[in-house]
């Protein structure tokens, strides 16, 4: 076999591991290892404008495939430039590898040009941050840091000082064989029989659902059907438990809607399945509560359990089903379906009436015709604030389209660069960013990446000329908005004079078209919408302490506006309540 050095080997471990891109910006740190990547044809480097992008593109992939991606940033302020993406693909749960490279090993502790310790920086954003200064550590390092990665559903770094890549990797090297997947973990028989019980004695139960039931749709059903459930959801889990959905009373939290609130407080017994939910103002205190999670570490840390069981949810609920008693009293259910029906009934007109003569567009009337517009399969990436509401009340699963955001890290400009990883997956299928004015102007040199790579990412801007989410904090607080208002240009002029193709829509009338222009369009485009900064009012009551952080706890029906197609599914839900 003939010699390689650390970075070719570094690369052809990568490549074992099924990673097939690497994000990131060159810098001399880096080079030997863009040298291997140039020369190894089943990886690819993909040149983005801030290392800031390339984590959050590697973060989407993974969330997507649930497979291995990879980042990387050269010393000092290359490597720095990946924490803020690196912090949204951990607590995403997103698997990747990150590479830190580092300033020449005999410089390190000497205050060196660009010399940082990226070892110790980023170990609040991974589960693994290590550091290789002799050759010796290669590849046992690099074996272990993807195995934190993928084992434990989060981010691992390895730091590489450039002279060690260029060096001659140690002959005979032990390179075992990589996990690339998890394992399915059930419960014990102990956990099982508790849990069997406690829902058998229990007269009324409401399932609280997260990203956690991904892959247990069916289970989900099946059980809520058995004991006659309400089935309620955080953001995270929308996209899996919303769809074909008889039982579902909405989401809970500050983008909440519909009775879903109503139904976890109103239960003898609360499921919580697969969430890590961390608005503990909106969970009862008065209720018996158990909570299912394939991670430890998220059992108990937001309310008190009465029962902790570890385990998939997909696992568990196999388990449960053919051992639970069903229940025959749908009474509660279907209390719920109908004042689910009802909540969503009293805020539906806000972006129906008289929607097509209001300039500036009302934002709820543009997320609503966009839900309509996009592919059945569309990846949707979602910038963090106004935009999050827009996709919590308008957009509909369905079982095959996607939705990827800052959902637990909430940093603002992470949909176009997720765009652009979720398009190098698969550049058939239809991605579309929902970016907000301030998400999409501070990471807007991206925009060129897809420029670059003709990425047919679209982009749909909606474009209020204000920070809308931080307004509304303020407003909630008592305090004058400052600092929120943004002077835009016509961006639409800009993806033009970049050579993408751009349409500027003032006029509600022009947006349906303009929208189907640009999902036809071969290539990557924007819209630029011009909506309302103005179209949110707050209910009364709503109180400020509510509303700290994130803009985040607010009350059980937050933000007063439309739920698109949610309604016709809640009254469709309606007519599966027997008559008698």
């Amino acid at each position: 076999m003939a010699k390689q050095t650390v970075a070719e080997q570094f690369v052809d471990i990568l490549v074992r591991a099924g990673v097939r891109r690497l994000y990131g910006v060159v810098g001399d740190s880096l080079n030997p290892v863009v040298d291997a990547v140039r020369r190894n044809a089943a990886i690819d480097w993909i040149q983005v404008r801030h290392e800031e992008a390339a984590a959050f593109a590697a973060g989407a992939e993974a969330q997507l495939t649930g497979k291995l991606a990879a980042c990387a940033g050269s010393c000092g302020p290359g490597n720095l430039h990946l924490i803020n993406g690196l912090f949204d693909a951990h607590r995403s749960m997103a698997p990747v590898l990150a590479l830190a490279s580092h300033i020449p090993s005999s410089e390190i502790g000497t205050t060196f040009f660009q010399e940082t310790h990226p070892d110790r920086l980023f170990t609040e954003c991974s589960h693994y941050s290590e550091l290789i200064s002799s050759t010796r550590q290669m590849p046992r390092v690099l074996q272990t840091a993807i195995q934190h990665a993928v084992g434990q559903s989060g981010v691992a770094v390895v730091s590489l000082p450039g002279d060690i890549a260029a060096e001659q990797a140690p002959e005979r090297a032990i390179q075992h064989a990589l996990v690339t997947t998890r394992p399915l973990a059930r419960p014990g028989d102990a956990e099982i029989d508790a849990l069997t019980r406690m829902v058998d004695e229990a007269r009324t139960v409401t399932l609280f659902c997260g990203s956690g039931t991904a892959g247990a749709h069916a289970e989900v059903m099946e059980f809520a059907e058995r004991v006659k459930a309400p089935v309620g959801h955080a953001l995270r889990g929308k996209e899996w438990i919303q769809y074909d959905n008889p039982y579902d009373v909405g989401m809970s939290g500050l983008l909440g809607y519909g009775a879903a609130y109503e139904a976890t407080h109103e239960c003898d017994l609360l499921l919580l399945l697969g969430t890590d939910f961390p608005y503990n103002a909106f969970l009862p205190d008065d209720v018996k509560i158990v909570q299912v999670d394939v991670r430890p570490e998220h059992l108990g840390r937001r309310t008190k359990l009465d029962l902790a069981v570890w385990g998939d949810v997909r696992e568990t609920l196999r388990c449960l089903i053919p051992k639970v008693r069903e229940k025959t009293d749908r009474k509660f259910l279907d209390r719920m379906l109908k004042k689910h029906a009802d909540a969503l009934e009293g805020v539906v007109k806000a972006y129906t009436r008289k929607v097509e003569k209001h300039v500036p567009i009302h934002p709820e009337f543009v997320a609503s015709v966009l839900d309509e517009e996009a592919a059945d399969d569309a990846v949707f990436t979602v910038d963090t604030g106004m935009c999050n509401v827009w996709a919590a009340r308008y957009l509909t699963p369905n079982g095959r389209r996607r939705v990827i955001g800052s959902f637990s890290h909430g940093s603002m400009a992470n949909a176009l660069p997720q765009a652009i990883g979720a398009q190098f997956l698969d550049r058939r299928r239809q991605v579309v960013s929902m970016s907000g004015d301030g998400g999409f102007a501070m990471l807007m040199g991206d925009f060129l990446t897809l420029v670059q790579y003709d990425l047919p990412v679209k982009v749909v801007l909606f474009n209020n000329s204000s920070l809308g989410m931080v307004e509304l904090e303020m407003m909630v607080s008592g305090l004058p908005s400052y600092g929120t208002t943004n002077h835009n240009p016509d961006f639409a002029a800009i993806a033009r004079a970049a050579g993408v193709y751009g349409v500027r829509v003032e006029k509600p009338r022009q947006l349906r078209g303009a929208l189907r222009d640009a999902f036809r369009h071969d290539g990557p485009a924007l819209v630029d919408v011009v909506t309302d900064p103005h179209a949110l009012s707050i209910p009364p009551k709503i109180s400020a302490e509510m509303v700290s952080g994130f803009a985040l706890s607010a009350g059980k029906i937050v933000l007063d506006g439309g739920v698109g197609r949610m309604l016709q599914m809640a009254r469709s839900n309606l007519r599966n309540i027997p008559r008698v």
